[in-house]
């Protein structure tokens, strides 16, 4: 996906390897991951996804395609949409955590 969507940043990181950096995040407590692979998807400095996802190209195409399209006030509706979603939100510091990663 990488190579299709090149204006978008792409990283992967192991989170027992990140760990300190994952716990330096005041959420670090609520991201408890149990599932792999778990995606956290941002659409600038907002969190639009965070969970698991099966390892399906199309299933996760599909996703980030409907993702991407959010803007303005379907943006804005979508991260707010529920609490599961506002909680995200307590993810945003990672993005630049992540961002200082290798792409992939």
């Amino acid at each position: 996906m990488a190579k299709q969507f090149t204006d978008t940043a792409f990283r992967w990181i192991d989170i027992e390897d990140s760990a300190d950096e994952l716990s330096s995040i005041d959420a670090g407590a609520d991201m408890d991951i149990e599932n792999f692979p778990t995606l956290l998807i941002f659409k600038h400095d907002k969190v639009v996804f965070f969970g698991p996802m099966l390892p399906q190209p199309q299933l996760l195409e599909r996703t980030f395609n409907a993702l991407r399209a959010l803007s303005g006030s379907a943006l804005e509706n979508h991260i707010s949409a529920n609490a599961t979603h506002r909680q995200w939100q307590r993810l945003a510091p990672l993005r630049t955590i992540l961002l200082a990663h290798a792409p992939v």
